[in-house]
């Protein structure tokens, strides 16, 4: 299947091969620089756990709507996002007024214990999950989805320093344990308004995204000249695109580029609901961004004070979710 988004194989990369670092640090550098999606191929996520997860979603998004919201999301960011509460406001592309979102979510971060001092003093975004009460293996499935994938992002890592122009192991003391979101998202069939998406056009506020193919299409990206393209499903692969804190990060040498997702037209296949389990990968929460050496010089300063993880997404949550807001609101009470 072609599409303009290159496939980048991993493979010989991962089993160590000599020169295979350099190549397709080569070839992440480019995409990087000139697109900002790239699909990866030999990445050793087994496509069991990936079917598993996408049926774990769908059987999530099934229940009844009150045993959602009894789960719903809270000031960790962590939990249900009932359809069409959210707004996509956050990013390099928001131009005004926006129509809700037509999409549902469910989100999860790393399953810590709960004696876990993060949870025990409820740090930002570090608290407990969520979990149903009454779905058997669920949480096993996604435990072991996001075990699997930060792994994965982690064994990327060299790949991304090489790309900047940096040691290979430049980023191993930032992710020494990675922030990350896994966002199950349900689009049921809709009849869009004019103007209004599954999720509209937005960028990522993650380091990287990396998202498993999916049987209904429906991901969109904008090219550099403002058009849009339909990104296939490629079998066997994940979609990875690069979000705002990379592109803070590296003072803009990597892009951060315009993406929507379409929901299916009910009016076309009304049966036909679309599911997405796409994965933000992050650096520690604490861990102080300041502007890549190889990405900055006398000519070229940084745009941007130092941030961290926490403090970035206190702001992106604000902007995007109501009840992140209002989880907000309630706990400075």
């Amino acid at each position: 299947m072609s599409s303009e988004i290159p496939i980048l194989e991993l493979g010989d990369f991962l089993a160590g091969k000599t020169g295979a670092l350099e190549a397709v640090a080569k070839e992440l550098q480019f995409a990087a620089e000139n697109l900002g999606f790239f699909y990866i191929r030999g990445h050793g996520v087994p496509q069991d756990l990936i079917d598993a997860t996408f049926e774990a979603s769908a059987r999530f998004h099934a229940l009844p709507e009150e045993e959602k919201l009894a789960l719903k999301a809270n000031e960790h960011n962590i939990g249900y996002m009932g359809y069409g509460s959210s707004v996509s406001r956050a990013s390099q592309v928001y131009d005004g007024e926006r129509k809700s979102n037509l999409v549902a979510a469910f989100f999860l971060k790393r399953d810590l214990p709960d004696d876990h001092p993060d949870i025990v003093n409820n740090k930002r975004f570090r608290g407990a999950n969520q979990w149903p009460g009454n779905l058997d293996g669920f949480r096993e499935t996604t435990v072991a989805y996001m075990n699997a994938l930060e792994g994965l992002g982690k064994s990327m890592l060299p790949i991304y320093a090489r790309a900047l122009d940096l040691p290979a192991d430049y980023f191993a003391e930032a992710f020494s344990e990675p922030q990350y979101t896994l966002r199950l998202s349900h689009y049921p069939p809709a009849a869009a308004a004019d103007n209004q998406f599954g999720l509209a056009p937005h960028t990522d506020s993650s380091f990287l995204t990396l998202l498993a193919q999916n049987k209904v299409e429906g991901l969109q990206v904008r090219r550099t000249d403002g058009t849009w393209f339909d990104a296939p499903a490629v079998p066997g692969t994940f979609v990875v695109n690069s979000g705002d804190m990379l592109r803070r990060w590296s003072n803009h040498r990597f892009l951060s580029t315009p993406h929507r997702a379409v929901a299916p037209d009910r009016n076309v296949a009304p049966e036909q609901d679309r599911y997405a389990i796409p994965f933000f990968f992050d650096a520690h929460a604490d861990y102080v961004q300041e502007c890549l050496p190889s990405c900055t010089d006398a000519d070229n300063p940084p745009r941007y004070e130092p941030t961290t993880y926490t403090d970035y997404m206190l702001w992106f949550a604000k902007q995007n979710y109501a009840h992140f807001r209002e989880a907000d609101s309630k706990a400075a009470d």
